[in-house]
């Protein structure tokens, strides 16, 4: 069985061995990706390439290409900087809690926000990582919101005062940012959150949880056993009605005047 069809009943029993290797596990996609942003920027740098006409040009079969490879392509390391730690983090994330479909939504992100991009941005050369930096955090936050899981809105938040100006990014105020990418981005995170609604997540519950739900146990379990007695009581109560009446009631055959 592999780790990533692996749904335990109880997620608070989960042995803490396959914990760590599910943990380990979720960090090895967004590693290697974070890896070939650094090695196609430093073949860049180092090499004297210019490969920003593998971006994205909207509205032109030349920028086609760049649904695919615009997010390997950054114009500086600075701009690599900015974005290889949030999407670590944030693929980090998906890979752990989405286990088998981690993948699927991914790749549906990545592709979502370039299409759209290609179909509503302006036009000029969008490149960098930033568009599925804002896919993955508006998805993780979405998600958050409907499932009501805090850990994902944390995690988000995070990232968000991380990476700084994330909703200022997808806003043109300065003319020199591309910000469709952000804003598609964004986007497409929320819209992959709500189709994803109903898809279970591995629910891990922290002690305070534990501790709550014990609480209300014991509350359950004394409430029971008040209703139990209270239940007995009545019983008890009703058969000593019944046996009164029993003892005090005239026989049927018996008229007002004590005569048969």
């Amino acid at each position: 069985m592999g780790l990533f069809n692996y749904y335990p009943s109880n997620p608070r029993k989960l042995d803490p061995e396959l914990e760590k290797k599910i943990f380990y596990h979720s960090l090895i996609l967004p590693a290697a990706f974070v890896a070939v942003l650094w090695i196609v920027e430093i073949v860049e740098q180092v090499g004297g390439y210019n490969f920003v006409w593998l971006g994205v040009y909207p509205h032109h079969l030349k920028g086609l290409p760049g649904i695919l490879f615009s997010p390997f392509i950054h114009s500086d390391f600075g701009h690599l900087i900015s974005n290889s730690l949030p999407i670590f983090i944030l693929s980090a994330m998906l890979v752990y809690f989405y286990r088998q479909i981690s993948y699927r939504i991914f790749i549906q992100l990545y592709l979502l926000a370039g299409i759209c991009v290609w179909l509503a941005g302006r036009e000029a050369w969008h490149i960098g990582a930033s568009g599925v930096v804002y896919a993955l955090a508006t998805f993780h936050f979405v998600s958050g919101i409907i499932r009501n899981d805090v850990r994902l809105l944390t995690l988000s938040v995070i990232v968000v005062f991380l990476y700084g100006g994330l909703v200022w990014g997808m806003l043109p105020i300065r003319p020199e940012i591309l910000w469709e990418g952000h804003l598609w981005g964004a986007i497409s995170g929320v819209v992959l959150a709500f189709y994803y609604r109903k898809c279970g997540i591995r629910r891990h519950k922290f002690d305070w949880e534990e501790e709550e739900e014990e609480d209300e146990e014991v509350v359950s379990d004394q409430s029971q056993l008040a209703d139990e007695e209270k239940s007995k009581q009545s019983q008890s109560q009703s058969q000593e009605e019944e046996e009164n009446s029993y003892k005090h009631k005239k026989p049927g055959n018996v008229s007002h005047t004590g005569e048969f």
